[in-house]
């Protein structure tokens, strides 16, 4: 799985990882990343913002991902809206098919369909406000 993961502290890495599952605290990176291509990060989920499962680690910079629920059709889609506004400011809106406030980590699948981010794993730890449901629109 290519992944992204941002650090709390700001940093990125870039690769892919065969071991992730929320329920260890701990996982391991290979990284794609042409500085250090190849070496191995083992990475402390409660050192992170979010990891991000992405379709490629380049992106679309020409593409503007949609941010807010009501500038795509919703209406198909199973799951609780979530707004996660992070400590840094940045805020992501999802769907989430288990958040509940009482774990320590989440996925979210972004609103775009078209978004690089296939799904997206929060700390929530690192998150200033969690918003659900209608909320979730503001």
């Amino acid at each position: 799985m290519w992944v992204v993961v941002h650090f709390k502290d700001g940093r990125l890495l870039k690769g892919f990882t065969r071991d992730f599952t929320p329920t260890k605290t701990v996982f391991h990176l290979t990284s794609e990343q042409d500085k250090d291509r190849g070496s191995e990060y083992e990475i402390d989920l409660f050192d992170l913002k979010a990891v991000f499962f992405v379709k490629t680690l380049e992106g679309n910079k020409d593409y503007s991902e949609k941010k807010r629920f009501e500038e795509i059709d919703s209406s198909g889609r199973k799951g609780l809206k979530i707004k996660a506004e992070f400590t840094d400011g940045e805020v992501i809106r999802g769907i989430s098919l288990g958040y509940s406030k009482s774990v320590k980590g989440f996925f979210i699948i972004p609103v775009d369909p078209e978004s690089n981010n296939e799904r997206i794993f929060i700390n929530a730890e690192s998150c200033r406000d969690i918003k659900v449901g209608a909320a979730a629109e503001q």
